[in-house]
């Protein structure tokens, strides 16, 4: 049985969101791929993208349109220059071509060339149709749906449950059957999804990309503690990390993020308080960096991807000074691998399941990697993650216009502190008298969000969003 990857849970990617940013990006590329293979990409005169659902309704605030230009213009998420994001779509604007697939012009009008259809697709609320205007009048036309993590799917296909073509050694769609391998063959759960990553590619291979992916995780970091101002979007929200990290003058300054871990080692800060100023600072960086189309890891997602980096951070700066690269490894393994189960038995959409199927999940994915690197039994491990989901469960999703910066970087600091209190509790749990299964959780989880008014699924029409200021972004 083929799986899910845990680099297609933590991928590298531009904000804001995973499923409004990242999704249509890679379903612009998608798009363009197919059109080559009709033969048609040569005959095209003009390009539309229609949004519909969730992906219109807080599209502009997502940057759902701009993410889809610049798919559609053949930038890549994972490397193209952040800086230059502005300036690329400014000459598109200005010229009113689109350079499509980074190869041939077409003509684009920012203003004409990109519909908000308030109506929902039926098969998902994040739906994209790409139309291609030829010159002979037809018109060659795909719809995608971003499904949550950046995933992309069409309605007559299921690449969203599977990545691999290759068969898992431990095939896993549930955490019962992860702790099944874990049990018969005496291993960790990061051992474990190890070797389903073998299958794929080398150890010298997941071994880079795992650091790969954890040195954005701490590039991220490390920008936002040193970027002051107001993020873009028009809510004129500050940012806090940067205050934070000034405030605390202990903390050397570095010139990057490499050993920007030692300032926090050399201090051994042991007082709660500090502590937990420290992790708040940590998960609020990450999401200041997202909100302003910087460079993230979906974790799973990007609205989620402060949790995971703050709680690696937590254990690197004051619970194990001498970890490193295993640690940090185990760690990505053990979270990827929750996440991808949440995937198969429920969701990691906001728009399908709100905020619980994003904060929730990531939350969740950290206790149970952090519970294994401080000793926890993969029953442990397995209980943290149950726990840190309990009490995320019915989390909406009403991010004020559109933009994914109140509630949700707030949301990423909680989903640190609870991450962090359910592996401590997990490793004080008898696990025999465990009431509630991970796998329970997870589909009481996909049962809450299958009840929840589609209003507070990121649509920004209930809750929050319209409790507090309405704000034209």
């Amino acid at each position: 049985m083929s799986g899910i990857s845990v680099f297609e849970i933590l991928k590298i990617g531009v904000g804001p969101s995973s499923s409004h940013t990242l999704g249509p990006w890679r379903a612009a590329e998608r798009w363009i791929q197919e059109l080559k293979k009709k033969d048609v990409f040569e005959e095209i005169q003009e390009i539309k993208v229609h949004l519909y659902g969730s992906l219109s309704l807080t599209g502009k605030g997502h940057a759902t349109d701009l993410a889809s230009i610049l798919g559609l213009n053949g930038e890549d998420p994972e490397y193209i220059d952040v800086y230059q994001i502005e300036t690329i779509l400014q000459e598109i604007k200005d010229t009113k071509i689109i350079r499509l697939g980074g190869k041939q012009d077409v003509h684009f009008d920012f203003d004409k060339n990109v519909v908000f259809h308030k109506e929902f697709l039926p098969f998902h609320p994040n739906g994209i149709t790409f139309e291609a205007i030829l010159n002979d009048g037809m018109i060659s036309s795909e719809t995608y749906y971003s499904i949550g993590g950046g995933f992309v799917v069409k309605e007559d296909d299921d690449s969203g449950k599977s990545t691999s073509k290759k068969p898992f050694d431990f095939p896993i769609e549930t955490a019962s059957q992860l702790l099944h391998y874990c049990k018969e063959f005496k291993l960790p759960i990061s051992d474990v999804v190890l070797r389903n990553e073998k299958s794929l590619r080398s150890v010298d291979d997941i071994k880079s990309e795992l650091n790969r992916i954890w040195n954005v995780m701490l590039e991220s970091m490390y920008i936002g503690c040193h970027t002051e101002g107001i993020l873009p979007g028009g809510l004129n929200v500050r940012r806090r990390a940067y205050d934070i990290h000034k405030k605390h003058k202990s903390v050397r300054n570095y010139n990057s993020h490499e050993n920007w871990i030692d300032s926090f080692r050399s201090l051994k800060i042991t007082r709660f308080q500090q502590i937990l100023k420290w992790i708040g600072c940590f998960a609020l960086s990450v999401n200041e960096v997202n909100a302003s189309l910087g460079r993230v890891v979906t974790a799973p997602t990007n609205g989620s991807s402060g949790v995971i980096p703050a709680v690696m951070m937590y254990y690197l700066c004051f619970i194990n000074h001498e970890a490193g690269e295993e640690e940090i490894q185990k760690f990505l393994l053990v979270a990827g691998e929750i996440g991808s189960i949440y995937k198969k038995g429920a969701t990691i959409s906001a728009a399908m399941g709100g905020c619980q199927a994003e904060i929730g999940v990531s939350s969740s994915m950290a206790a149970a990697a952090l519970c294994e690197l401080m000793g926890g039994s993969p029953e442990q491990a397995l209980a943290a993650a149950e726990i840190a989901m309990e009490h995320h469960l019915g989390l909406t999703c009403d991010p004020i216009g559109g933009l994914v910066q109140i509630p949700c970087i707030e949301r990423n600091y909680m989903g640190a502190v609870k991450a962090i209190s359910a592996a401590e509790l997990a490793l004080e749990t008898d696990t025999d008298h465990s009431k509630v299964s991970l796998d329970e959780v997870v589909r009481t989880m996909m049962e809450t969000a299958k009840d929840m008014n589609r209003k507070y699924k990121e649509t920004s029409e209930g809750g929050l969003a319209i409790q507090t200021f309405l704000v034209d972004c």
